[in-house]
């Protein structure tokens, strides 16, 4: 293409290039199955949920780094019962190479089940130094928290980034994933504005059935089924098909300014379907 005539891929290609994704504890399978479409020294999440122990966590984020990917572990601060549980999962990770790197989240429950909070009191605990994290990814929310309002979400994350600066970690924001650009874009511009410089991965859900999408969307509290149906140019009549994330990634490409937004790459929500989004990434790059 000519500049004059600019490949219109080009900006999703960009963004699709050193993307991350995650996985949960049972998902070991489908990440084996995955690894050919998966770029060696991808960033692979691990959810911390309530149904899956310390146990398949370990070996999850173990089968990752095995794999020749990037582990980033997640730690739910308010399932976690006891200062001890950290240090145990925290042990167990470093036995296998997978603790440099965390996601610190504040997790499900309303109420802590043990010291935890929120991840703010994770980081601020410096356990993370003693057992070699060096980097800490935290969570953003451009479509807002259903449960938190937007100034408490501001005033945590700016925080929480004080803290990993004050204890000399590295960070990352992943964000929630959305179906609509325009909220992702003004807040980046607006966490810029803040002067929070951390790396953004903008959450992204991967292909799917759009009933699961939905359902996901309405369980996270995410837009409407007409904003989603509008926005991903399927229709509410007929939700027998699959959905998937071009015109989302095509319509950032198109107006995301690295001067106002800063340093922004994709992270995709699998939803259950690990291999299904690798195979889906790879056809796209």
């Amino acid at each position: 293409m000519t500049p004059e005539h600019p490949d219109p891929t080009s900006g999703p290609r960009r963004l699709l290039s050193g993307f991350s994704m995650e996985m949960t504890g049972k998902d070991i399978p489908e990440l084996e199955a995955a690894t050919p479409n998966i770029p060696p020294g991808t960033p692979i999440n691990v959810t911390f949920l309530g149904n899956e122990d310390l146990g398949m966590r370990v070996a999850a984020a173990s089968a990752v780094k095995a794999a020749g990917f990037h582990p980033v572990p997640h730690i739910s601060a308010r399932r976690l019962s006891s200062a001890t549980e950290l240090g145990e999962f925290l042990d167990a990770l470093a036995k296998h190479g997978a603790s440099g790197h965390v996601f610190a989240v504040g997790g499900d429950p309303a109420t802590p089940m043990g010291p935890y909070p929120d991840a703010l009191s994770l980081i601020a605990s410096g356990v993370f130094e003693d057992f070699g994290v060096g980097t800490v990814s935290i969570a953003g929310y451009p479509d807002g928290h259903a449960e938190i309002d937007d100034r408490m979400l501001w005033a945590a994350l700016e925080a929480k980034h004080a803290a990993l600066a004050e204890r000399g970690l590295g960070g990352e924001i992943i964000t929630q994933f959305g179906f609509d650009t325009t909220p992702v874009l003004d807040w980046l511009a607006e966490l810029r504005g803040r002067g929070v410089d951390l790396p953004v991965r903008v959450g992204v859900p991967g292909p799917a059935g759009i009933k699961r999408l939905l359902g996901y969307a309405r369980r996270f509290g995410v837009s409407s089924s007409a904003g989603i149906a509008k926005r991903y140019g399927f229709s509410l009549s007929n939700l027998l098909g699959n959905a998937g994330p071009e015109r989302f990634i095509q319509d950032l490409a198109r107006d995301y300014d690295p001067s106002l937004h800063g340093e922004v790459q994709l992270h995709f929500y699998t939803f259950g379907g690990l291999e299904a989004t690798a195979d889906w990434v790879a056809g796209q790059r």
